[in-house]
């Protein structure tokens, strides 16, 4: 790839996550049945250039059940005392026909392993008070124990509470530094 197609991968300028117009979510199936959805109302992300980075504290995951928000905050799963926040940093912003493509190390639970995130970018807006915002819609899918998240259960009939895919998704307005 060229600078200039590398370049033009990511839209001009430093963008910054709008909290309110954003979310970054996980999914995971529960008990072979369906996939149990949750969040982090804690996070940012800044795009700039050829760099995307984002946070979450561990501390904010929202789950319906404050019994299982506790869990997934002990050293079972996210470990929140030891490690209180999930980090993504990129190494490459590309993009593959359609697609905005976005590889970097995602650390969790203080264990960084390479993921490529996959998804589309918007072209910028202006919108009413002057600003300019441009979505960013992106996914991937991990194996938890690949960070040290390994808690399970059998179920009686066979298989596992969880399964060991976990999807993780960025849905993030960002506006446009002054």
């Amino acid at each position: 790839m060229s600078i200039t197609e590398a370049v033009q991968a990511a839209p001009a300028g430093i963008w910054k996550s709008d909290p309110v117009h954003s979310s970054v979510g996980f999914s995971v199936r529960h008990m072979g049945v369906s996939p149990f959805r949750g969040g982090f109302a804690d996070f940012e992300a800044t795009l700039a250039g050829d760099r995307l980075v984002g946070t979450a504290r561990v501390e904010s995951i929202s789950t319906p059940d404050e019994n299982l928000t506790g869990h997934l905050l002990s050293p079972e799963f996210f470990d929140a005392e030891r490690h209180p926040e999930l980090r993504f940093e990129s190494t490459e912003i590309r993009r593959d026909g359609g697609e905005f493509v976005v590889s970097g190390g995602l650390t969790l639970k203080g264990q960084t392993r390479p993921v490529e995130l996959r998804g589309s970018v918007t072209e910028p807006v202006e919108d009413p008070y002057g600003r300019r915002r441009l979505g960013l819609d992106l996914e991937t899918t991990i194996d938890r124990t690949d960070f040290g998240i390994d808690w399970n259960a059998e179920l009686p009939s066979g298989g596992q509470v969880l399964a060991n895919d976990v999807q993780l998704t960025a849905r993030l307005e960002l506006v446009q530094d002054a």
